[in-house]
């Protein structure tokens, strides 16, 4: 069974890879097999995750390798020297893991042209941009390939002060199912998981607040989740495991998207 979500030999590209949840992703892919191309603008601290991400691989015997690679999903040059790059340092990469993000916090009479602009930019047309490059290279090789979409459950229902957060990910679900049936024949499934809200260094402080309590309350669960319990459906959507499955969304959030209005 094991050998369904085993990614031996392939190579994944992580864009956002440098930290929270796109670090974590790269983590999984490396215990399934995979060499991992992690992927972002700040450089540096990229190569700081790639070689602790390898150290840790090492230690734990994993045989996949990880790099780090400079990616601006706003500038279509940058994807394509980025693809090129990780496919002569790593072969080419046939599990793409759209990951990279951004967000605001402004209410909706507040929001500026640049605001919408800055978000939208990254979250929608970024993750089209590397999506239709990476399929691009797959068919050029006759190759297949996964696709999977990081978006959020502000993609299935909307909070306050996040209206380009929230039309971004609601836009990329559905770029995720127009993908799907164009990209079908040639092989490359396309689905999306939408996350809800787990425990991150970063988000520890609000989640302890009275707000970040009050929104753990609706929850149905009530608990935010661990970052190992997207594990599965990252593999699932990355593996044979998942070879039926095309313009699929997942939803990993504990019940909050189905919780009552």
């Amino acid at each position: 069974m094991s050998n369904l979500f085993s990614l031996n030999a392939c190579t994944a590209l992580v864009t956002g890879g440098f930290s929270g949840l796109g670090r974590h992703f790269c983590a999984t892919l490396l215990q399934a097999g995979a060499n991992v191309a992690i992927a972002g603008r700040r450089i540096e601290q990229g190569h700081d995750a790639a070689q602790a991400l390898q150290e840790w691989a090492d230690e734990q015997g994993h045989c996949g390798r990880v790099l780090a690679f400079s990616l601006d999903v706003k500038r279509r040059e940058s994807v394509e020297a980025c693809l090129r790059e990780v496919r002569e340092r790593l072969g080419q990469a046939t599990i793409l893991v759209n990951n990279a993000g951004v967000a605001t916090t402004t209410p909706v009479l507040e929001t500026t042209d640049a605001d919408w602009n800055s978000v939208l930019d990254v979250n929608l047309t970024g993750a089209w941009r590397v999506a239709q490059v990476f399929a691009q290279d797959l068919v050029a090789s006759d190759m297949a390939g996964r696709i999977i979409n990081v978006g959020s459950i502000l993609g299935l229902r909307v909070a306050q002060q996040v209206p380009a957060y929230a039309a971004s990910k609601a836009g990329l679900l559905h770029l995720t199912r127009a993908l799907a049936i164009e990209l079908a024949r040639h092989s490359i499934r396309v689905n999306a998981l939408a996350p809800g809200y787990f425990q991150t260094d970063l988000n520890q402080e609000f989640f302890r607040s009275e707000a970040g309590q009050s929104l753990i309350r609706r929850i149905p669960e009530r608990r935010l989740g661990n970052l190992g319990e997207l594990d599965g459906p990252l593999l699932l959507l990355a593996s044979e495991a998942g070879s039926f499955m095309n313009g699929a969304v997942l939803t990993v959030d504990g019940g909050h998207s189905t919780n009552s209005l």
